[in-house]
């Protein structure tokens, strides 16, 4: 079987098989957008776009340790909201419930927009960065604190009552039980939630926070070369993306094999 990539609709396909199949679909595409830009006649102005070749490094740099960051805090957000909503004083669960719905409920872009020149203006809070990175990761929160809380109840009350009964505390219960089987199905959605992160990111270029679509947009107003700015801009999310999404497919086979 390690040879072989099973899928879920047929039968094995062999890696030769595999290879011509990829090979004939990137044909294709490749054909399809050759004709698709060779029918604008447009007069490409690359060498324009390679004198601000280290603006875009700078702006893909900055958009990891954005995303970076955000991912991080995001986990604990969702971790203390997920938490937040099983708990038993009903203020705590009806503000996570509210915080949960509001964030999923509303564009991300106006949540922005609400927490830097609002929320962040009213307590004299002027760093873009360090707004732009809590703004993403309440957003990334909401949906994490949703995959969190539906681990924990996916989890057998029979767990439950076993750890009740050899005398586990709530604390070590979470800790024992819950925590070590909730990692095993959180990692696959996060792989895939970071790659949320990364493209959400670029929504922080209306607060002009310098990162990699605001650089490319700046490039372009310096160059008027507007297909050579944005391309390399997605190819550069590509990059970071694509990886991203391969492993998270990875590690969905692995523990559900694991299971």
């Amino acid at each position: 079987m390690d040879s072989f990539v099973s899928q879920r609709l047929g039968r094995p396909v062999g890696p030769t098989a595999l290879i011509v199949s990829w090979g004939l679909v990137a044909l294709l595409t490749t054909a399809l957008f050759s004709f698709a830009f060779s029918q604008l006649h447009y007069v490409w102005n690359w060498e324009a776009i390679w004198q601000y070749r280290q603006k875009f490094v700078q702006g893909w740099l900055m958009t990891v340790a954005i995303s970076a960051a955000s991912l991080l805090l995001s986990l604990i957000i969702g971790l203390l909201a997920a938490l937040a909503r099983r708990s038993a004083i009903l203020p705590v669960r009806y503000s996570a419930v509210l915080y949960v719905e509001i964030v999923r409920g509303t564009p991300l872009l106006v949540q922005i927009l609400i927490l830097f020149y609002v929320v962040a203006n009213a307590f004299g809070m002027e760093n873009r960065y360090f707004v732009g990175v809590l703004a993403l990761s309440l957003f990334a929160g909401a949906y994490l604190a949703e995959m969190i809380r539906s681990g924990i109840d996916s989890i057998r009350d029979s767990q439950l009552e076993s750890a009740r009964a050899i005398g586990l505390t709530r604390g070590q219960t979470y800790r024992y039980v819950i925590f070590p089987q909730l990692v095993r199905q959180l990692v696959p959605p996060l792989t895939g939630q970071f790659a949320s992160i990364i493209k959400d990111s670029s929504l922080l270029s209306i607060i002009a926070v310098s990162e990699f679509t605001l650089n490319a947009q700046e490039v372009n107003a310096f160059t008027y070369s507007t297909l050579e700015s944005y391309l390399p801009l997605a190819l550069g999310y590509l990059l970071l993306t694509l990886p991203i999404s391969l492993l998270s497919r990875v590690l969905e086979r692995r523990f559900h094999f694991a299971n």
